[in-house]
């Protein structure tokens, strides 16, 4: 077999040596020997016969202009098959041995170009390479192969766009085997998909020639759910694939088709029964400006060589490997008048830089810049139309230049005619018609509070469900997702390390359950937004604050209400005793007697007074704003302090962490967390001073029995067993600052976002929220049998000021007015020094009296007879 291999490579070497037409004609021209221009095109194809008369174009437009030495053409006809692949170097021999070319333009296809660039690069030849995508790493490799195409994988991007657009998050891509641009291709598809939180479902790789396989994979994808295919194939398969769709119906409603550059770039030379197996479809091409007189005098003076050479096709028009073919001949015609040898032939074109048809014609690292605009058209009816533009950096526009409008998003472009129909934008997804793969789910079994996950078997032990928030959480996101995602729950028995670490095993898909987030789990999987509060929080018992406070009956109030309330008596019972002095034989005596009535009428008013014994309104006045005053401070009193002996006050039997460690305490945890670790690594407990429980049920026991003295809850569960032993355990210190609870899928999941995206649309629509006051709802407290801590605190002077000014104010007003008529009397009977002596030593005599006796009236008579009745008339 290899013998009959080499023997078929010589004769093709031998016949294209002597000028046999395998690879198609050379130009007849008679020139001037090494005045030539190699060709390596496929004339079979559109894209071939288009570079062709092109190419001539160029060559033609240039030696008219510049009247120097016209170069002949020599083509070969590489027919683009990947057998023929291998004789491009042959044909580049003989164009350069034989024919003397200059330079060699062409082929379009990667292999070719590489086998022709490393003679190029032997010989000296400049290769002008028309190929859709190089590697980065060719023109190192091979110094004089020059890539005259643009690099258009920007358009990856521009397809992601569409995807983001309208909200689709799965594609199938459909590309040719055997082709080197897929390699380049998907990656930068995949990632540009990633961005904006898709991922490529499936990867269909299509033979290059029709056959049998072409329906059985187009079966395989219309069993599949998703409806979105991105084709990347040659215009000719790329027919085929179109025309089986619509014979197979997957031209219809719900399937989205995007087409990428080498198919979209030649739908203006499909007639019209092509055309019609592709309605509907979305596709991307590179932009070709149209503004101009050069533009325009090319497309006049190529749609009639175009038809005149090639009658076959129906339309002439030009398109975007035309125009580049085109600028690639001008720039090696502008290098050769200037210099026909072979490095300073390739520094001449290396330094180009001039309009073309295809932008500016400048070279960088021996390429073109990469294309950067694209133009969407929609196919529709007979033909297509430009819907609009994508800009790399700015997104979709209706129009370019600088008054352009850019959104980022498609659906700015307008309406769509889709597969089926125009009215309805395709969900990019539909129900599997057979069993697809399913998500296998892995859902913990162990869970210590059952109202988060709770799996049960049925009573003969077959059948099981699985119950709880976060399984009704689960099933609630999957309604917001745009797709169809099917799943199946499995139980998993064991610690919930070992259940994440399953899905780095590739046991589980997915896991939903009450998983918190920590970052040793994420060496196996990665998280979702947590649908839950953070952090891990210590409840201890409680027990009751007025057991043994023997100073209880002073909390009704604060000791500033204490001490305002002792002045404001003493000063009230001051005033009204020394109005009534003069009245009440009770209220005289020695000064200690006097002292002792003065405080007991100062505190007997706040418990009754007898009103009809006061003689003067002044003192009336006064105390009638007093007993308001004390009615309504021994009222609240009663009140509060009735409310602190009927209401029992509980506080933690533990306040703090610190105390627990003094005191060597055991503390508890829920079976399989994460909690244990952190209690010995951060908070410092002792490994043998930790203990682990199962169910809400045995962590109340063992608190109540004082086997534990404290336990360490997150903070959903603690919400939740609080809410069950509501009057028996409190949670206290500080909240330490951990991960909630999030669903858990493997590193890198393309599912991660949009799952992440979904659970926060239930999250702000408070769907969740219904969902946790519904699961706290259905709590009940079973310690009914005491009373909730409830704190009364005491009162202060500031819920009573109003009352104390206003007493106080009246006392006041009282004693004031009372002085002014004892000094208004006296200075109206022009009392005299001597009486005013007289008063401040009966005032400082051991037995004055504040009243007078008959005989003391008598005997002062005759000296002051008329003063003394006047100031005891005033009294």
């Amino acid at each position: 077999m290899s013998q009959f291999a080499l023997l078929f490579y010589f004769l093709i070497t031998v016949s294209v040596r002597e000028g046999i037409t395998t690879f198609g004609n050379a130009n007849t021209i008679e020139n001037e020997p090494g005045m030539g221009l190699g060709a390596i095109i496929d004339n079979s194809s559109r894209i071939g016969k288009e570079e062709r008369v092109a190419i001539q174009m160029a060559l033609d437009d240039h030696f008219d202009s510049t009247g120097n030495q016209r170069m002949v053409l020599h083509v070969r006809n590489s027919q683009r098959e990947p057998l023929q692949a291998a004789l491009a170097e042959s044909a580049a021999k003989f164009l350069i041995d034989e024919q003397k070319v200059l330079a060699i333009i062409g082929p379009h296809t990667w292999e070719e170009t590489s086998l022709v660039a490393k003679v190029g690069s032997e010989t000296h030849t400049a290769i002008v390479s028309l190929a859709e995508a190089n590697p980065m790493w060719a023109t190192e490799l091979w110094p004089f192969l020059v890539q005259a195409s643009r690099n258009r994988l920007k358009q990856m991007e521009a397809i992601a766009a569409i995807v983001q657009s309208w909200e689709w998050h799965q594609v199938t891509v459909i590309y040719q085997d055997r082709d080197s641009s897929a390699n380049e291709v998907l990656p930068h598809l995949s990632d540009a998909l990633r961005q904006v939180g898709a991922e490529i479902s499936h990867l269909v790789a299509l033979p290059p020639f029709a056959s049998s396989s072409l329906i059985e994979e187009l079966e395989k994808i219309r069993r599949d759910q998703c409806r979105v295919f991105v084709v990347h194939l040659s215009a000719q398969l790329a027919v085929q694939l179109f025309r089986k769709a619509k014979e197979m119906e997957m031209m219809e409603k719900d399937y989205v088709w995007i087409t990428t550059d080498p198919i979209t770039s030649l739908v203006h030379s499909f007639n019209a029964s092509t055309i019609s197996t592709m309605q509907g479809i979305i596709g991307l091409k590179s932009y070709l400006p149209e503004s101009g007189k050069q533009s325009k005098d090319f497309d006049h003076k190529f749609r009639k060589r175009f038809s005149s050479e090639h009658p076959e096709e129906e339309n002439n028009e030009p398109g975007i490997f035309a125009a580049q073919a085109y600028d690639a001949a001008r720039a090696v015609a502008l290098a050769v008048t200037e210099s026909r040898k072979g490095r300073n032939l390739l520094a001449k074109l290396l330094q180009s830089d001039f309009h073309g048809l295809n932008g500016r014609i400048k070279f960088s690292d021996q390429k073109l810049a990469p294309q950067h605009v694209f133009q969407i058209i929609n196919v529709n009816g007979k033909s297509y139309r430009e819907v609009g533009y994508w800009s790399d950096g700015l997104g979709f526009s209706l129009t370019l230049g600088e008054r352009a409008t850019n959104r980022s998003s498609m659906k700015y472009l307008g309406q769509v005619f889709w597969p089926g129909g125009p009215w309805l934008t395709p969900k990019g997804w539909t129900e599997p018609t057979t069993n697809a793969n399913v998500l296998r789910i892995g859902v913990p079994t162990g869970s210590t509070f059952k109202q988060y996950v709770n799996v049960k078997k049925d009573p003969l032990g077959h059948n099981l469900s699985f119950n709880g928030l976060a399984i009704d959480l689960f099933k609630a996101t999957l309604k917001e997702l745009p797709y169809h995602l099917p799943y199946e729950f499995f139980p998993f028995e064991g610690t919930y390390d070992s259940l994440v670490e399953q899905i780095h095993l590739h046991k589980f898909d997915a896991v939903v359950g009450d998983v918190s987030i920590v970052s040793h789990r994420y060496k196996h999987a990665e998280f979702t937004h947590p649908y839950t509060e953070s952090g891990l929080i210590m409840i201890v018992p409680v027990r009751s604050k007025t057991c043994s406070k023997a100073w209880l009956f002073m909390r009704p109030f604060t000791k500033a209400m204490w001490a305002l309330i002792g002045a404001i008596n003493v000063y009230n019972g001051f005033v009204v005793w020394l109005i009534e002095r003069n009245y009440c034989p009770e209220l005289k005596g020695s000064v200690l007697n006097q002292i002792g009535s003065l405080i007991w009428l100062s505190f007997t008013t706040l418990f009754s007074l007898h009103g009809d014994k006061l003689h003067s309104n002044l003192s009336r006045m006064t105390t009638v704003v007093w007993l308001f005053m004390a009615l309504i401070i021994t009222q609240t009193y009663t009140a509060n302090f009735t409310s602190m002996l009927t209401v029992q006050q509980l506080e933690p039997t533990v306040t703090d962490v610190d105390a627990l460690l003094r005191t060597n305490a055991m503390v508890g945890h829920g079976k399989g967390s994460f909690v244990s670790a952190y209690l010995r690594e951060v908070l410092g407990f002792h490994p043998n001073n930790i203990l682990q429980f199962n169910s809400s049920e045995e962590y109340a026991l063992a608190l109540r029995s004082k086997v534990i003295a404290a336990a360490f809850l997150e903070a959903p569960l603690a919400k939740i067993f609080v809410g069950k032993y509501c009057k028996a355990f409190m949670a206290v210190g500080p909240t330490y600052k951990v991960g909630g609870f999030g669903f858990v899928f493997p590193k890198g999941s393309l599912l991660l976002p949009s799952v992440t995206e979904a659970m926060l649309k239930v999250t702000e629509s408070g769907e969740l929220r219904i969902l946790e006051n519904r699961m706290l709802a259905s709590l009940k407290c079973v310690d009914a049998e005491t009373d909730g801590a409830i704190d009364n605190p005491s009162l202060s002077p500031k819920s009573f000021w109003v009352v104390f000014i206003l007493t106080g104010g009246t006392s006041t007003i009282a004693l004031v007015v009372y002085s002014f008529r004892i000094c208004k009397s006296m200075l109206e009977h022009k009392t005299n020094w001597k009486f005013i002596l007289d008063v401040m030593k009966q005032w400082g005599s051991p037995n004055r009296r504040f009243s007078r006796r008959d005989s003391d009236i008598n005997e002062e008579s005759h000296a002051y007879p008329s003063n003394a009745s006047a100031v005891q008339a005033q009294v």
